[in-house]
Order: structure tokens, then C-alpha cells, then sequence
């Protein structure tokens, strides 16, 4: 008689592919380890990579915790160009000439965002309002009012300017949506912008150096994969569970 397999417990690290939801990560390590409660603490947009923190079993108890810890990014900006999404994902909306701008001032504008700040979560998102996502009502050309939400932005860092294309670092507290702030400078920068690239690369302590792609957990044995999950009271060690 086969016994019954004993329920995983704990933090999983991802590095999330390109063209992937957040949720077909959800979906493919429940494939993989035979297991319907598993989740994830902070969504991922389908373009971006970089560091998903996935809950399997009981940890998916702490997802409230580990999704309001701080986030670290690195991206490219791409100026001269808006999209419906703001990001590459979306449709070109108005192509713009680029100025010719120092680094100084791309970097002088960047600055200006730091700082605490209300932020209009934008069309093109998870967001329910009356029980229906954002992104639906926007696929039907339909503007819905959006409550703004406070995020605060810590550090935006030019990494390297080589005109129309910004890459950058930023560390900011979470529901920031990065690719609003690409617009927004964009905006500032007279010429509008889209967010072509992005990495999570770090959430609060956890890296993105620390996760493993899906093609290498599902390499692995269950048995395996067990050994490389992250106790509950290690990930969160200042809760009482």
C-alpha cells in the first residue's frame, strides 16, 4: 500500500521566466509537485522576470507579511515612445522625437521622484474594482476611476544612458507600479517613455540570486526540491505562528 505523500511546507525562491503570469508559475510548480496550495507574494507582470516568492502549503499563511516587504528592480526605459499598458507588451500609442538630453538632467528627473507619493495604479492591471480586473475593462477601450495609492520610492539609480534607452535601479515599497513612473518620466522628459525591461532582483533580504528557474525545479525530485524550501520561521522570523 502506497502511503500518503506528506505536505510541503515552506519558501520557495523563483526567478520567473519572460511570458509568464505570475500565476502560470502558480500553475506550474502545482503540476510539478502534486499540490493545490500553493501562492505567491507579489505579482509579477507577464514581461517581467526576477524574483517571485512562491508559498507552498502552509507558509501561504505569511503571503500578507512577505507582500509588504520593500522591492529592488532594475529595468530599461525606452524614451520617445507611450503604450496603452506603458509597457513592451502594450500598443504603441504616440511615437515622439527624443531630445537631446544630458545624463545630468535624465538623472535630475529621476531624482524627482523619490520620496513618498500617491501613485494611480494604471488601466492595465490585476486590480478589481466591482469585482472585475482593470485589464478587462481596458481591453474594452472603458476608463475606470482609480483610488491613488501611497508608495514611496527610495532610490532610483541611473545605471546607463545611451539615448532612447534608460537603464536603471530602483528600490520602492510595494504596489509600485514601475512602469507608471517609466511614463511619468517620460512625461517629465517632454518626449513620453515606456517600460521595455524589468527585473525583480530582490525583495527585502531574499535575492534573485538565491532562486531557481522552473526548468531547474522541475528537475528535481519532490524530495529535493523539499530540502531547498525555506522554513516558515527562518523566512519570517519575527512572526508568531
Amino acid at each position: 500500500m502506497l502511503g500518503v505523500q506528506k505536505e510541503l511546507e515552506g519558501v520557495l525562491l523563483v526567478d520567473k521566466p519572460t511570458d509568464h503570469t505570475s500565476h502560470d508559475v502558480v500553475a506550474r510548480l502545482r503540476g510539478k509537485l502534486r499540490m493545490k496550495k500553493i501562492g505567491h507574494a507579489g505579482t509579477l507582470d507577464p514581461m517581467a522576470t526576477g524574483l517571485l516568492i512562491m508559498l507552498v502549503g502552509k507558509a501561504t499563511r505569511v503571503s500578507q507579511y512577505l507582500m509588504s516587504l520593500d522591492k529592488e528592480y532594475e529595468g530599461t526605459i525606452e524614451l520617445g515612445k507611450t503604450t496603452d499598458s506603458q509597457d513592451a507588451d502594450g500598443n504603441v500609442m504616440e511615437t515622439r522625437p527624443v531630445p537631446e538630453l544630458e545624463e545630468s538632467a535624465v538623472r535630475a528627473a529621476m531624482q524627482g521622484f523619490l520620496g513618498d507619493q500617491y501613485q494611480t495604479p494604471p488601466m492595465y492591471s490585476a486590480i478589481k474594482i466591482d469585482g472585475v480586473p482593470l485589464y478587462k475593462s481596458a481591453r474594452k477601450g472603458q476608463e475606470v476611476e482609480r483610488e491613488p495609492r501611497f508608495i514611496r520610492v527610495m532610490a532610483w539609480d541611473l545605471l546607463r544612458f545611451a539615448s532612447p534607452a534608460i537603464d536603471f535601479r530602483m528600490r520602492c515599497t510595494k504596489g509600485t507600479y514601475v512602469r507608471t513612473l517609466a511614463h511619468d518620466l517620460g512625461t517629465k522628459l517632454g518626449c513620453g517613455a515606456h517600460l521595455s525591461a524589468l527585473r525583480r532582483t530582490a525583495t527585502d533580504r531574499f535575492s534573485v540570486s538565491q532562486a531557481m528557474t522552473l526548468e531547474q525545479i522541475e528537475a528535481l525530485s519532490v524530495p529535493e526540491i523539499e530540502k531547498k524550501l525555506i522554513p516558515v520561521h527562518q523566512a519570517v522570523p519575527t512572526l508568531a505562528l
